[in-house]
């Protein structure tokens, strides 16, 4: 599993719990900023994080401002990316399962770094069951193709 990891200003501090969790779970993973804690605007780092998923580079991705809302909004623009706003552990979980989710954001300002690395670990490790959702999900691949 690749997966790559970018913030914005307000999320530099959880962003570097996530990096140590992977680091100590030896999964591989890109790091693309930002390492300022000046204000940046954070399409300029979910855009190209989820192309990057899109593409096949990654196959997950993980995303964190402030309240978690502006990267989810930005990284679903790009097509094929289902990016869910997550701020507990049955959500994270949740999406897997259902939405076969490739990428997740959280807010820096909205919960701590315990509670985040529980649901990265839950997420990271949580299958897509298929089944019913496959339909579902192909019906928003479909759209996307309009």
């Amino acid at each position: 599993m690749r997966v790559i990891l970018a913030s914005d200003h307000g999320g530099v501090n959880l962003r570097q719990e996530i990096a140590n969790l992977l680091k100590e779970s030896n999964i591989d993973f890109e790091d693309i900023g930002c390492d300022c804690e000046d204000s940046v605007d954070y399409p300029d780092y979910a855009i190209p994080a989820a192309e990057r998923v899109a593409s096949g580079e990654f196959d997950k991705g993980i995303l964190i401002c402030g309240t978690g809302i502006g990267m989810s909004i930005s990284a679903n623009k790009v097509k094929g990316i289902r990016a869910a706003l997550v701020h507990d552990v049955f959500s994270a979980k949740a999406t897997r399962e259902h939405n076969n989710s490739n990428m997740i954001t959280m807010g820096e300002r909205v919960i701590g770094p315990g509670l985040a690395v529980e649901i990265v670990k839950t997420w990271l490790h949580t299958e897509f069951q298929a089944g019913r959702h496959e339909n579902r999900i192909n019906k928003i691949s479909e759209y996307e193709e309009k």
